[in-house]
């Protein structure tokens, strides 16, 4: 199993690596596509409630909606 702190270098590496060969913004890519891809995986686990994701970014009901 991986630690957190593994994972991040493991990150950061590929991240240079693909700045490197293809550029920043291809690099940028690659971080929000693995966003994307390690969000949907746990929405699939049942590990996010999207209610309360929803609630949290500014739902009814949600602090963030009465907070201005």
């Amino acid at each position: 199993m991986m630690t957190s702190s593994q994972f991040a270098a493991a990150l950061g590496f590929a991240f240079v690596a693909v700045w490197i060969a293809m550029g920043f913004g291809s690099a940028v890519l690659c971080l929000v596509g693995a966003a994307v891809f390690y969000a949907v995986v746990l929405l699939v686990r049942g590990d996010v409630d999207l209610a309360e994701v929803q609630s949290r970014l500014g739902g009814r009901g949600g602090r963030a909606s009465t907070q201005r």
